[in-house]
C-alpha cells in the first residue's frame, strides 16, 4: 500500500513539474526565446558550437521537448525546453536547436578566456601573409591593418547587438542565438530563410577555401624548407592530404581539440623567432622601401589578406552567449583588436624591413636555410592540426542541409539507423578532403587564395552583413553617428570586397596561366 502511494504521488508531482514547465518555456517562447527551427539555422548553430568547443571544450546541448502521454503541451514547447534534462533523441539531432539559453547551469567563461577565443582566432598563422601586404600597400596597408581592427571590433559588436530586443517591460533580452538567426530576422516575413541560406554558403564557402589554404602553405612550407629533395610542393601537398585522409572519419573534435592550446603556443614561438631574427638584422632595415604610394594592380589583393586575417564574427555569438558576464563583451573586443592590431602591425613592419622586395608570400621562407626547416616543420604541424576544424564544421553545415531524412532535404540521410556512416556518406566526405587537395595543386597560391577568400566571404561576413543587418533591425533606435558608421562601412567593405575579389581573380588567373609557383 506504501509503495502504490509513493508510485502515485511521484506520478502526480512529475506530471505537475512537466505541466509548469510547459507553461514556463511557451512563456519565453511568447517573449521571443524560441529558435528557429529551419534546418540551415540548426546546422549554423552546430557549426558554432564546434568552432567553440575546439577554443574552449564547452558544449551546447541539444535539446528537445518531452511531454508525457495525455499532456497538451503550452505553446512554445515543442521548439524550447528551458532546464535540458535528458538526452536528446536521436529526433532531436535531426530538429533540436542549440541555443545558449539552454546553457543553464554549465560552466561558463571570464571575459579573459573569451578574449583568448577571439585571439586564437584573430592571430592565427594566416599573419604569415601580412608582410607580403605590406610590400604591396606600403604605409597605406599599415593603415589598413589599424583600420580593420577597428571595423572588425565595431561589427563585432554592432552584430551581438543584433541578438538582443527590448520586451513589454522595457528590459533588454536575447531573442537570437546565432548569425543564422539575425539574417532570417532580416529577411522576415517575405522571405525567412533567404538571409539564414546565403549566411551559410558564405560559411562554407570560407570553411572549405580555409580547409585549401592549410594544404597550400604545408606544401609550400615543406617545399621551401627541404628544396634539395627531388619533390615538388604539389607532391609535398598530396603527401600532406594523405595525412588529412582520416579527418573523414571524424565523429567529433574532441581529440583534435586537446592539441589547440599546444598548437596556439608554438605558433606564438615561432612568432616571436621571427621577430627576434629580424631584430637582428635592424642595422639593415631598409626604411627607404617602404612606399607611400601602392601597387594599384595588387593592393586591393592586400586588403583582402588583411581582412582575411581577422574574420572572428561568425563564432562571436555563441562566445557571448557563454560569457559569465556578458555585459564585458565590449571591453573584451577592444582590449583583444587593440592587442591584435598592435601585435600585426609590428610583426608585418619588422618582417618586411628585413627583407624589403625579396618578401614572400609565407614570410617563413625568407627565413635562413639553418632555422627555415625548425621553423616550418612546426607551422606544418599545426597547418594539419588545424585542418580538421573547418573541414568538420563544413561537413556538418552540409549534411544538417542537403542529408537530412525531412521533407526539405534534398538527399537521404548520410547516417543508418544506429548512428554508423553511410559507405556513400563516408565516401563525400572523402571527396571533399580530395577536393581541397585538387584545389591546392592547381592553384598553389597562399597569398592569392587568402586575399580572394578575404575579399569574398571575409568582408561580406566581417563588413557587409553586420552593418546592414544593424540598420535593418535596429533603424528606429540608432543614433545618427552610427548610421553614418553603418553605411561608410557598407559602401567601403562593398568596393573593397569587388575590387579585391576581381584583382585576386586576375592575379590567380595570370599565376596559372604562365605557369607561376611563387
Amino acid at each position: 500500500m506504501a509503495t502504490m502511494i509513493r508510485s502515485k504521488l511521484t506520478n502526480v508531482a512529475t506530471s505537475v513539474s512537466n505541466k509548469s514547465q510547459a507553461k514556463v518555456s511557451g512563456m519565453f517562447a511568447r517573449m521571443g526565446f524560441q529558435a528557429a527551427t529551419n534546418e540551415e539555422a540548426v546546422g549554423f548553430a552546430h557549426c558554432d558550437d564546434l568552432d567553440y568547443e575546439h577554443r574552449q571544450g564547452l558544449q551546447m546541448d541539444i535539446l528537445k521537448t518531452e511531454v508525457p502521454a495525455g499532456d497538451t503541451p503550452a505553446e512554445g514547447d515543442i521548439h524550447y525546453q528551458r532546464d535540458g534534462s535528458g538526452p536528446p533523441s536521436s529526433a532531436s539531432k535531426e530538429e533540436g536547436l542549440c541555443s545558449e539559453l539552454s546553457s543553464v547551469g554549465k560552466p561558463k567563461i571570464t571575459a579573459w578566456e573569451a578574449g583568448w577565443n577571439v585571439t586564437n582566432a584573430i592571430q592565427g598563422m594566416f599573419v604569415l601573409g601580412l608582410p607580403y601586404a605590406i610590400l604591396h600597400g606600403g604605409y597605406l596597408g599599415l593603415f589598413l591593418i589599424i583600420f580593420a581592427a577597428v571595423v572588425c571590433c565595431y561589427t563585432g559588436k554592432i552584430l551581438i547587438a543584433c541578438l538582443y530586443e527590448e520586451n513589454e517591460d522595457g528590459e533588454t533580452v536575447r531573442v537570437r542565438d546565432s548569425y543564422v538567426d539575425i539574417a532570417n530576422a532580416c529577411c522576415a516575413p517575405r522571405f525567412p530563410k533567404l538571409g539564414g541560406r546565403i549566411v551559410n554558403v558564405a560559411q562554407i564557402i570560407e570553411l572549405v577555401m580555409t580547409c585549401i589554404l592549410y594544404v597550400v602553405v604545408s606544401g609550400n612550407l615543406m617545399y621551401n624548407s627541404f628544396p634539395t629533395l627531388p619533390v615538388s610542393q604539389k607532391s609535398w601537398s598530396i603527401i600532406a592530404t594523405a595525412v588529412l585522409l582520416p579527418c573523414a572519419f571524424l565523429k567529433n573534435l574532441k581529440a583534435v581539440s586537446k592539441f589547440s592550446l599546444l598548437c596556439t603556443l608554438a605558433h606564438f614561438v615561432i612568432n616571436v623567432l621571427v621577430i627576434a631574427y629580424c631584430l637582428s638584422r635592424a642595422r639593415d632595415w631598409a626604411w627607404d622601401k617602404v612606399k607611400f604610394y601602392i601597387d594599384v594592380k595588387k593592393f586591393p589583393i592586400s586588403i583582402g589578406i588583411i581582412v582575411f586575417s581577422y574574420t572572428s564574427q561568425i563564432f562571436l555569438p555563441s562566445l557571448e552567449g557563454n560569457m559569465q558576464t556578458p555585459k564585458e563583451f565590449h571591453c573584451m573586443m577592444n582590449w583583444t583588436h587593440i592587442a591584435a592590431c598592435i601585435l600585426k602591425g609590428l610583426f608585418a613592419l619588422v618582417a618586411y624591413l628585413t627583407w624589403a622586395d625579396e618578401t614572400k608570400e609565407v614570410i617563413t621562407d625568407n627565413l635562413p636555410s639553418t632555422i627555415r626547416a625548425v621553423v616550418n616543420l612546426f607551422l606544418v604541424a599545426k597547418a594539419l592540426l588545424s585542418y580538421p576544424l573547418p573541414f568538420f564544421a563544413a561537413v556538418e553545415v552540409l549534411e544538417k542541409s542537403l542529408f537530412q531524412e525531412s521533407t526539405r532535404s534534398f538527399f537521404p540521410n548520410c547516417y543508418g539507423g544506429d548512428g554508423r556512416l553511410k559507405s556513400w556518406g563516408l565516401t563525400l566526405r572523402c571527396a571533399l578532403v580530395v577536393s581541397t587537395l585538387l584545389m591546392a595543386i592547381y592553384v598553389p597560391h597562399f597569398a592569392l587564395l587568402m586575399g580572394l577568400t578575404g575579399s569574398l566571404t571575409g568582408a561580406g561576413l566581417c563588413f557587409l552583413l553586420p552593418s546592414l543587418f544593424h540598420l535593418k533591425l535596429l533603424w528606429r533606435k540608432l543614433q545618427w553617428h552610427h548610421v553614418f558608421f553603418d553605411v561608410s562601412i557598407f559602401v567601403i567593405g562593398s568596393i573593397c570586397s569587388i575590387s579585391g575579389f576581381v584583382h585576386s581573380l586576375e592575379g590567380l588567373i595570370e599565376a596559372y596561366r604562365y605557369n607561376i609557383e611563387d
